[in-house]
């Protein structure tokens, strides 16, 4: 099998190259797993508060969880379907599940490390602790074992297996205790082996009295181990070990054979539970006996099982993570409001003055819900129209839209049901909205529709005036605080015509394809990114002025990233801000030499997407919901605006873009091999942490 550094070795600048040549791509899981580990580096960065630190480790494994549950799921979809096509990058599928497993076990005995010899002393010596059940006085003891008998051994359910047992279903990414057990007149070494599950009902940070100011807490999964004897009078327990089970998630829908798709996702919902297993993790110092009769049972190989040293699940750290100490957390964070809007009481009168622009979270997210909440409360208002990807518990936005429906407004939603891990959230929204009377709609067959776009129809005197909210971010409040985004409001026409266009689509059987200004998938976005491309390629060709700077979560599509190899080889100067993934190799002579692409993680997620061509002088600037993937350009509705107000272009590609750009801080430079090296400061230069700049700069505004 070929490494990253063998194929970046293998493209030689004095041989022609051909753009398919697989050498020339990153596998997108190595590369993905190349972004967790990028986060992982925020949790051993000393830099950053101790508890921002543990959050780091909570995002690495949810990360984690859900890697496992879609790619790899689908890597062994492949394999079960004997399909052996070479990826863009020259892997098969099960030789990417094998790079996959070596890439990952030194990464995750790096975290292992990092929680249990650094965070974890280092937040005790904060009061905050979580001890071992031996660590317990007596009465802290006694005081959970009666928590334990009051609370967890009602609900705990001890299952055998044996041959009049068959192996229990484990379900996703639950926590178990495999138990093994003797008779007492027994002179074998283990006669039974029985699972215990940990009930995810109850809290998995148990806490105990603790000195004023102090949180301390006992893990579950401990307090139960060391109980056992309660589930098993009469047996010697002999040991007991963690483990835990993740299930393919990924949903599979008929979608053509569906009269409703509400009901064929709430049944595919029932059956996520159920997916085929992906990946054992198992207590380091588990038994290989029994271990092999846990991979055997699940019908996973070695490279499936992975022994955890330390907790296990971490991605329950969020509870540790929420605790109120101001000094081990980053200084909260006041979003700005603008000043056009600051004492402003009609929205709409501001956006008829001329475009907005808002950089979440720096900036508030407040005007978003203020804009949807005046349309519903504005008796001039006729129409509100808005897609819905993901949306808060108790979403201020939805709510709006349902108090314009009950106020008789027409109100027509596309709520998409198949946005990943929300799609009950999306179900229940959509059933609200349905009772009031808004028009919703479902999705559409085939495609998730990822576009963030609202449309409000205003009756005025001088006739119908459309206003628009686009944004590089979901109309979420609780995410907007954490996200960076962008927020474009704007009443102009040619806008307008092509957002109604847009919305006849997604709700009639419009078969628009052109839009006048809109970029949008699946039907025209691929090829306005590629025409674009092509576009600075000929101006560099022709000795013109030419550039292409992009920001954006993931670059995995083979053409958009060969279109970037052939600007490249013409002489365009490409600098990419790629936060994820990244499939294309900078910095290859004769192929990439022109192009840079460097990622930030910092303690805000890098969401907004915005791209900038020079375009021989006359720069153009566009920003919208979509990155350089397949799934973006070819198989979801995705729009892409331009933002064609002259100070705003200035406003996103001086004062915002550059600063991404001139990171030295967070930001970590690609090279041709695959790996990435953090950014530095050299020779005098000062420090750029871009979102430390931007807190200090919308602070000061």
């Amino acid at each position: 099998m070929i490494t990253d550094s063998e194929a970046a070795d293998q493209v030689r600048p004095e041989a022609p190259v051909s753009l398919d040549d697989p050498a020339l791509y990153i596998n997108r899981e190595l590369s993905w797993l190349a972004f967790n580990d990028r986060v992982l580096e925020e949790a051993l960065d000393p830099r950053n508060p101790l508890l921002e630190r543990l959050k780091f480790i909570a995002i690495y494994g949810t990360n984690l969880d859900e890697f496992f549950m879609i790619r790899v799921a689908g890597l062994k979809q492949l394999i079960e379907a004997e399909v052996h096509t070479r990826s863009e990058d020259g892997f098969l599928p099960e030789e990417q599940l094998e790079a996959v497993a070596a890439r990952l076990r030194p990464s995750l005995q790096v975290m292992a490390s990092c929680l249990a010899d650094e965070l974890l002393p280092a937040l005790a010596g904060h009061g905050i602790k979580i001890l071992d059940y031996e660590q317990l006085e007596t009465p802290t003891r006694l005081a959970m074992e009666q928590y334990f008998n009051e609370r967890v051994f009602p609900v705990l359910t001890p299952l055998a297996i044996d041959a009049g047992h068959p192996f229990p279903y484990i379900s996703t990414l639950s926590l178990s205790l495999a138990v093994e057990l003797r008779e007492r007149r027994s002179t074998g070494d283990v006669d039974y082996v029985a699972r215990v599950k940990v009930p995810p009902s109850l809290p998995r940070f148990v806490p105990i009295d603790a000195p004023a100011g102090q949180h301390w807490f006992v893990l579950l999964e401990d307090l139960i181990a060391h109980n056992l004897q309660s589930l098993f009078p009469g047996m010697i327990i002999v040991g007991s070990y963690e483990f835990r089970v993740t299930r393919d998630a990924d949903l599979d829908l008929q979608e053509d054979e569906a009269d409703d798709l509400l009901r064929a996702i709430e049944s595919e919902l029932r059956k996520r539970r159920f997916g085929e297993p992906v990946r054992l993790e198992c207590e380091s110092g588990m038994p290989e006996g029994l271990r092999t009769m846990l991979r055997d049972a699940l019908a996973l190989t070695d490279f499936d099982v992975y022994d955890i040293d330390g907790m296990m699940a971490t991605s329950a750290l969020w509870t540790l993570v929420g605790i109120d100490e101001p000094a081990l957390h980053d200084p909260p964070l006041t979003p700005s409001i603008p000043r056009r809007l600051r004492g402003a009481t009609d929205l709409f009168a501001v956006i008829r003055e001329g475009d907005l622009l808002l950089h979440h979270p720096y900036q508030s997210f407040d005007p978003v819900v203020q804009f949807v909440r005046q349309a519903a409360a504005d008796p001039d208002v006729l129409a509100i129209k808005q897609t819905l990807y993901r949306t808060s518990g108790n979403s201020p936005v939805v709510g709006a839209l349902i108090d314009a429906a009950e106020a008789g407004k027409q109100v027509a939603t596309l709520i998409e049901l198949k946005a990943r891990f929300d799609e009950e959230n999306n179900i229940l929204w959509a059933r609200n909205l349905e009772r009031v009377g808004a028009h919703v709609v479902y999705g559409l067959a085939g495609l998730k529709t990822h576009a963030k776009v609202t449309l409000v129809v205003r009756n005025e005197p001088e006739g119908i005036r459309r206003y628009m909210h686009f944004g590089t971010g979901n109309y979420n409040d609780k995410t907007a605080k954490l996200y960076t985004d962008l927020s474009l409001f704007t009443c102009r026409a040619d806008l307008g015509a092509d957002v109604t266009q847009l919305f006849n689509s997604l709700t009639g059987f419009s078969k628009a394809e052109i839009y006048a200004r809109l970029l949008v998938a699946p039907t025209g976005l691929r090829t306005g990114f590629m025409n674009l491309i092509e576009r600075e390629t000929e101006h560099a060709r022709a000795g013109r002025p030419s550039g292409i700077t992009a920001k954006l979560n993931a670059i995995n599509d083979q053409r958009i990233a060969a279109a970037l190899y052939r600007a490249s080889q013409a002489g365009v100067p490409i600098e990419l801000v790629v936060r994820g993934m990244c499939v294309l190799r900078p910095g290859i002579p004769g192929v990439s030499e022109t192009i840079r692409v460097s990622s930030i993680v910092s303690s805000f997620l890098e969401h907004s997407r915005i791209f900038v061509f020079t375009n021989a002088g006359e720069r153009e600037v566009y920003i919208g919901s979509a990155d350089w993937m397949g799934r973006n350009l070819d198989r979801r509705v995705e729009t892409v605006v331009p933002v064609l107000d002259p100070v705003l272009q200035e406003v996103i590609c001086d004062d915002i873009l550059d600063v991404y750009v001139r990171d030295n801080v967070k930001a970590r430079v690609l090279h041709a091999d695959g790996t990435y090296e953090r950014r530095t400061p050299r020779g005098g230069e000062p420090r750029i942490d871009a979102q430390q700049i931007f807190l200090g700069r919308y602070r000061a505004v």
